[in-house]
């Protein structure tokens, strides 16, 4: 059952989800194979490339388990220091979590930030585990429920959060090679759970594929961004690599990754487009892509129709 809080996404802006569809088919109209590839990496560490023909700014990403970064991490820019994510979760009050995902919602937008890559959901196995300040807790149920106060208060701002790191991230030994070998109902019940309540109950608007491996194969390369994200929970949110994770064209392509991170560099842009001419990944996969990244921005604000109203 969907938790009570969660609306659906659209309605936070004052505009439907109709509406935001039509807006993203519009705008996606109006680019062809190559453009959209071109959106689909990053321009910068922080931002989105823009495309101004159809009416989309640059999407700012930023740092916010504890806070939000913002594009400066000095003096000039200070942010509120807020209890770490465990300290929050060892309350076991939802209705303060929502309070601070609504403070972080409102420091976000005060620096022009649109998603927060935040909350951190994955669970804490060891107390070497560097991260794990940043997680919520060792118990998937808690760590779902408290997690998604944070993000109920986080888009109820406009802002959108970013469930990660998908998954069994669990590591900061050799985080960018560690491979996660777990069974499949263990990694059901234990390290997908608090995924799939947030995509499914909660309706968190985009989700980051992690450094390590499960299995074998490297998270953004990972048939579990399809299944079960995509096929079975039904998300229709936006999958971002994390910052240089994305090692592959092809491979990630058809994964299931939708945004590469950060820019301008990385394994896709014109390799894309030449993998896709030759038939090795199919262009609808690159159109639903597109698709994803533009509904990301028309939920925060960054895509603007005629009906469209001035960011919060």
């Amino acid at each position: 059952m969907r938790n009570a809080d969660a609306r659906e996404p659209a309605d936070l802006a004052g505009v439907t989800a109709d509406e935001i569809e039509r807006r993203v088919a519009e705008a996606l109209a109006g680019l062809d194979l190559a453009d959209r590839i071109r959106l689909l990496t990053g321009a910068s560490f922080w931002r989105t490339r823009p495309a101004p023909g159809i009416g989309l700014r640059s999407v700012v990403l930023s740092d916010g388990p504890a806070g939000v970064r913002g594009e400066r991490a000095d003096e000039r820019e200070p942010s509120a220091c807020l209890p770490c994510p465990s300290a929050l979760a060892a309350t076991w009050d939802e209705a303060l979590l929502r309070r601070v995902g609504g403070l972080l919602a409102a420091q976000a937008r005060a620096k022009g930030v649109d998603v927060v890559l935040g909350p951190t959901v994955n669970l804490h196995r060891s107390p070497l585990g560097g991260r794990h300040f940043e997680c919520l807790s060792e118990d998937p149920l808690l760590t779902a429920r408290m997690a998604g106060a944070l993000v109920a208060g986080l888009q109820a701002g406009g802002v959108a959060a970013t469930v990660k790191h998908y998954v069994a991230n669990e590591s900061e030994t050799d985080r960018f090679t560690v491979d996660a070998r777990v069974d499949e109902r263990a990694l059901r019940e234990v390290y997908l759970a608090p995924f799939e309540a947030l995509v499914t109950e909660h309706r968190a608007w985009a989700v980051m594929a992690a450094y390590n491996s499960v299995g074998g194969v490297t998270m953004t390369e990972n048939p579990l961004l399809r299944d079960p994200l995509q096929d079975e929970w039904g998300f229709d949110g936006l999958v971002v690599s994390d910052w240089i994770a994305t090692r592959s064209t092809v491979p990630s392509a058809l994964a299931g990754l939708d945004l590469v991170m950060p820019g301008p560099l990385g394994p896709w842009g014109p390799a894309l487009v030449a993998a896709v001419r030759a038939g090795q990944v199919p262009a609808e996969v690159v159109e639903d892509k597109a698709r994803r990244l533009l509904r990301l921005a028309a939920r925060v604000g960054a895509l603007k129709g005629p009906s469209a109203s001035a960011p919060p």
